[in-house]
């Protein structure tokens, strides 16, 4: 455990204020263009598919709380918590816009911080579009993950993935090695957002489930953003319609194949929780 080492500190203090930075404008092309949107809608359909309305849902790095609204509109409980305050202070706002106070909680509550919710229980967790991918170690979040599932409960991430081929041929075609291996370090690497650092760790589907893997079974994995380039190239299906409906298509059908699942910008994962206890 290493959660009161200066340098995880001043990480988590630098996607912090990064994040904060960014808050105002979150929901316009930066952070929810068509791209994006794409598979924030993955999410919404396997959230939907998996838990009955009136569930009791935790969403972790909520952001401007596109997703918790999008969810209470159609009956879940919410709590909503994230690391960076101005991103919380926009889901409150959008929370309270839609009339849906009664149904979603928000909290300035970081994901390395799931100790705060000692005593809560969950029907499901989620967390969209790599919130886990911020996190200096994904351990003892598995652990407090665990403690807030009821029995049965599941876990839904969207995690930014290690092998993107669109990645590395558009940086490689530019001639830039050290951002085209970027996704390849085992550590956290610092990437840029508003001039500011975000710190960030890239994982492979079952290296990222490894570390759920002693509370949790994997239910399931899909590639999202594999055949379609990741959202910051955006330009591409924009002006290429035709392209960006074909390769689209291609997600869809085939992103969920052995082997093809393992690439991608990001990896959508379902877990489940058990007790290893009563295991068989």
């Amino acid at each position: 455990m290493t959660w009161n080492s200066s340098t995880v500190d001043r990480q988590l203090f630098d996607t912090r204020r990064a994040f904060d930075s960014v808050a105002a404008e979150y929901d316009g092309p930066l952070g929810n263009n068509k791209l994006v949107q794409r598979m924030r809608f993955a999410m919404w359909r396997t959230l939907i598919a998996t838990f009955p309305p009136g569930a009791r849902l935790l969403d972790l790095g909520c952001g401007t709380g596109i997703d918790a609204v999008h969810l209470a509109a159609r009956g879940y409980e919410v709590v909503a918590v994230d690391w960076a305050p101005q991103m919380v202070e926009r889901t409150r706002r959008r929370v309270v816009a839609a009339g849906l106070s009664h149904r979603v909680t928000t909290a300035v509550i970081g994901i390395h911080e799931l100790w705060r919710l000692h005593g809560e229980l969950f029907d499901g967790i989620y967390s969209n579009l790599g919130p886990l991918n911020c996190v200096p170690d994904l351990r003892p979040v598995a652990q407090g993950c665990a403690m807030l599932l009821r029995p049965g409960g599941h876990l839904i991430a969207s995690v930014i993935g290690r092998l993107c081929p669109w990645e590395l041929v558009y940086y490689l075609g530019r001639g830039d090695l050290r951002r085209a291996s970027v996704r390849y370090a085992r550590a956290a690497v610092p990437v840029s957002l508003n001039h500011q650092t975000v710190w960030t760790r890239y994982y492979m589907p079952r290296e990222f489930y490894r570390a759920f893997a002693d509370n949790f079974k994997l239910i399931s994995y899909r590639a999202l953003g594999l055949f379609l380039p990741p959202p910051y190239l955006i330009r591409v299906v924009e002006r290429w319609r035709w392209l960006g409906m074909m390769l689209g298509w291609l997600d869809d059908h085939l992103g969920a194949w052995p082997l093809l699942r393992d690439a991608g910008d990001h990896f959508l994962i379902v877990l489940a929780r058990y007790d290893p206890k009563h295991a068989k």
